[in-house]
């Protein structure tokens, strides 16, 4: 959970903070969850010295740390990813960690001492935060359900007296209300406070974690800059790419039909012939003049389909798709209209991805599956073919993964030898 979400006034987020939300009870078990991991650096540091031990063993402990912070920071990245959905930019690698040039370019970086920091500092200060937390959970528990076993206890015991003598303190004596009813309604305050105070954590978890785990502003834009740059290249080479491609079609096919009807025609116009050799002459010009319209049309839809623009994605995937020479299973969950830039993107990926199919994967069956998820489109496109499947293979791949980075997207694609191929394109649609 991010700290925006402890803003949240829908219906669900607001069901998440009543104590019998099971996602508040999940939550908790979530953030105790990450403890073991949240305490590992410190309990490494500080168990020789609780052993006794001098002070090298103690060094040799931070040493260790030190070492292992892009394991651990790594964990905690997977761990908030998988329990809280939040996810942290990983930080650049420092080639040869482990040599000692490698040692000395880390020691000089800001991002290793802040992930050092939240080791050993900030990580143990949430694990305990955490630990008080769910603790909170199991008093309010207990303490509200105090009438249901108190009765369990042995004759003369604290709660068994509980249930009919007043608190030991003097001012509430003249309430004549028994302890376990001060406890019974302890207990329930301790339940309805405990989901918010759990929300709260997880968002201190989740801000502590990406300010210290994450790249710095600095560095963000740093690698923002590095990205743009490469993606202008990207988007340069792909237009290049494009347009030989066009040009390519043009001049091997409707150029050639073109030149076909023109010399047809001028053979008819300098030979006059009879009526059934003229009828011959125009049939074959009729014909080559429809080809040639057909490749216009081909040529005209790759470039930007009209029924990609009037009827949205789903229309113009439909048509796609029912041109294919194998089944493919298409589905589209698009409640609303992504910007016309990300359509055009989210076609041709999906297009593009079916071609290669086709023409490589000796596939019998493809889906493709098209979805809008908040203000992101995620496409998968999956055959069962032989697989084996690289971007740096020339299969137009590579320049699939310019096009989704020329929008800020991501692109990946994972095919094993034997298949099958899952391509994954996630692209941004906030308008």
């Amino acid at each position: 959970m991010t700290a925006i979400a402890l803003r949240g006034d829908t219906p669900a987020q607001r069901y998440r903070r009543v104590p019998w939300s099971p996602a508040a009870w999940r939550q908790a078990l979530y953030l105790l969850g990450g403890t073991p991991v949240l305490l590992a650096a410190p309990v490494v540091v500080t168990v020789p010295a609780l052993k006794g031990h001098r002070w090298p063993y103690s060094l040799l402990a931070l040493a260790v740390v030190f070492l292992a912070v892009p394991l651990l920071t790594r964990i905690q990245r997977h761990r908030l990813r998988a329990t809280a959905g939040v996810v942290i930019p990983p930080q650049p690698v420092i080639p040869g960690r482990l040599i000692p040039q490698g040692i000395l370019t880390a020691a000089r970086s800001r991002a290793t001492w802040r992930q050092v920091g939240y080791h050993l500092l900030a990580g143990p200060a949430l694990a305990v935060t955490a630990i008080l937390v769910f603790g909170m959970w199991l008093a309010g528990v207990l303490y509200t359900l105090v009438y249901a076993y108190a009765w369990t206890r042995p004759a003369g015991s604290l709660l068994q007296r509980g249930q009919a003598d007043p608190p030991p303190w003097p001012f509430l004596h003249v309430l004549h209300i028994p302890i376990d009813v001060y406890l019974t309604v302890g207990g329930i305050t301790l339940l309805v406070a405990a989901p918010w105070l759990t929300a709260a954590v997880g968002a201190l978890d989740a801000l502590v974690s990406s300010a210290l785990l994450g790249p710095s502003r600095a560095e963000e834009l740093q690698h923002r800059v590095e990205h743009l740059t490469q993606t202008r290249a990207g988007v340069v080479d792909a237009a290049d790419a494009e347009r030989r491609r066009l040009e390519r079609n043009l001049h091997d096919g409707t150029q050639q039909r073109l030149v076909s009807l023109a010399m047809q025609l001028g053979m008819a116009r300098a030979n006059p012939a009879g009526a059934a050799q003229a009828h011959q002459v125009i049939a074959e010009a009729h014909e080559e003049a429809k080809a040639a319209i057909a490749e216009l049309r081909n040529l005209i839809r790759g470039l930007h389909p009209p029924v990609l623009e009037d009827r949205g994605l789903d229309a113009a995937l439909s048509g796609v798709t029912a041109r294919m020479p194998i089944p493919v299973r298409l589905t589209v969950d698009v409640p609303r209209r992504p910007p016309p830039t990300i359509e055009a993107v989210a076609y041709f990926v999906v297009s593009e991805g079916l071609t290669n199919i086709t023409k490589h994967a000796h596939a019998t069956q493809a889906e493709v599956f098209v979805q809008r998820a908040g203000d992101r489109l995620h496409i998968i496109v999956s055959d069962d073919g032989v697989g084996g499947a690289v971007p740096e293979r020339g299969t137009g791949l590579a320049g699939l993964a310019k096009r989704a980075e020329s929008v800020d997207g991501t692109f990946e694609i994972v095919s094993p030898p034997g298949g099958p191929t899952l391509l994954t394109v996630d692209l941004p649609c906030a308008r």
